[in-house]
């Protein structure tokens, strides 16, 4: 039997790095567009992840998404995840 939760979540279209995306639920995790953005992301230390968005929902439609923040998406919400070398 079906979940009725899952009937009630709304899919929405993102663009993550250049591609578009499918995503379920009003909002998205930093964790959730790193794993959007990289079949395997990079790993070590010394790694860390930007991410910059636009046309995002609500009233901080652009920004920086901190690490552990999210952000409310709407349709053709624009995200760029960069991973860097601290070193």
């Amino acid at each position: 039997m079906a979940n009725d939760k899952d009937k009630n979540e709304k899919e929405t279209t993102i663009i993550v790095n250049g591609r578009e995306k499918t995503v379920t639920g009003k909002e998205i995790s930093f964790n959730q567009l790193v794993q959007l953005a990289f079949e395997t992301p990079p790993t070590g230390q010394n790694i860390c992840f930007t991410i910059t968005y636009r046309k995002a929902q609500g009233n901080k439609p652009e920004g920086t998404l901190e690490e552990g923040g999210d952000v409310k998406v709407k349709k053709g919400t624009i995200f760029n995840v960069t991973a860097t070398d601290k070193s």
